[in-house]
């Protein structure tokens, strides 16, 4: 297919914490390429997934939750979130039906409105509220004047997101598309199995260790019988965190590495061996290398 033929465009999609962006990517491009949980500030990084709809090429930017942001790496999310917004050709605010027009939600909607980038608003989470409610939803975030459309969404089920996507690929301009055909994301593997170890560990740690924990892939070895051998550390600041991290008889370290390790190896489609150890690193968010692996700003 010739570029005169093809479109393309980068979508930020944003929101403030949990109002299911990274559900909705992993929607449109139909595979996971960003991790999802119940625990608020889950992406760290813009992460981008990229899906095909006959002859364009939409690449969605999963942002970072936008919030009041307190310590470093939330000032750091938060830019990247806004960074994100501002380098897209169209943005998608999502917004949680449930809890509505927050003062956070207004916040976005005015900032947007500096970004000067067309936008349209998605209301999400619709099959846990009224119709009326709905509407009454859509005619106050519409009256801002800054969305060309609005949509209805249930991204956990799918309901909605193919008109959505659909209507994002028509407002597309002509252009070569910025990956291969057959690319899903821009995570690199490494990182990818990183982000998968992680989700498991918040899905079981979010009370008890909300943000002092980072995971690397140290080592991938791939062997000839088509498996791969992984290695990852779990980082945590101090040591009364890491008997958290264990759990009783190393039981909450194992459910974690044998769901993490089950998943990875549907997502490779390949058998993996994951090998995970837990090591100390105090002071671990102020390490400037580890902003700019996950491509944030240090000094945000």
């Amino acid at each position: 297919m010739s570029a005169d033929q093809t479109r393309c465009g980068v979508i930020a999609v944003i929101g403030v914490p949990n109002a299911g962006k990274s559900t909705l990517v992993n929607q449109f491009v139909g595979a996971k390429v960003s991790i999802v949980t119940h625990k608020v500030q889950t992406t760290r990084s813009r992460i981008r997934g990229i899906a095909i709809v006959d002859a364009t090429q939409l690449v969605y930017v999963d942002t970072p939750g936008i919030f009041t942001p307190h310590r470093r790496l939330e000032r750091a999310m938060v830019d990247a979130a806004w960074m994100g917004a501002a380098d897209a050709d169209m943005v998608v605010l999502v917004v949680d039906a449930r809890r509505g027009a927050t003062d956070e939600v207004i916040h976005i909607v005015d900032g947007l409105k500096d970004k000067a980038r067309p936008a349209v608003l998605v209301l999400n989470k619709i099959d846990t509220v009224k119709r009326e409610t709905l509407l009454a939803l859509a005619e106050e975030l519409n009256a801002k004047g800054l969305f060309e459309e609005v949509f209805m969404i249930s991204a956990l089920n799918g309901d909605g997101v193919d008109d959505l996507q659909a209507y994002l690929a028509s407002r597309m301009l002509p252009g070569p598309w910025l990956f291969p055909e057959d690319q899903l994301s821009d995570l690199p593997q490494r990182l990818l199995a990183a982000e998968v170890t992680r989700e498991k560990a918040y899905l079981y740690l979010h009370q008890e260790l909300p943000y002092a924990l980072a995971v690397d892939t140290e080592d991938w070895k791939d062997f000839k019988d088509g498996s791969v051998r992984v290695a990852q550390v779990i980082y945590i600041e101090r040591e009364s965190q890491k008997g958290i991290v264990l759990g009783k008889g190393g039981a909450t370290i194992k459910r974690i590495r044998s769901e993490a390790q089950q998943e990875l190896s549907e997502m490779l489609d390949q058998p993996v061996h994951l090998f995970i150890h837990v090591k100390v690193r105090e002071n671990w968010v102020n390490d400037p290398g580890r902003y700019r692996e996950w491509g944030l700003r240090y000094d945000a």
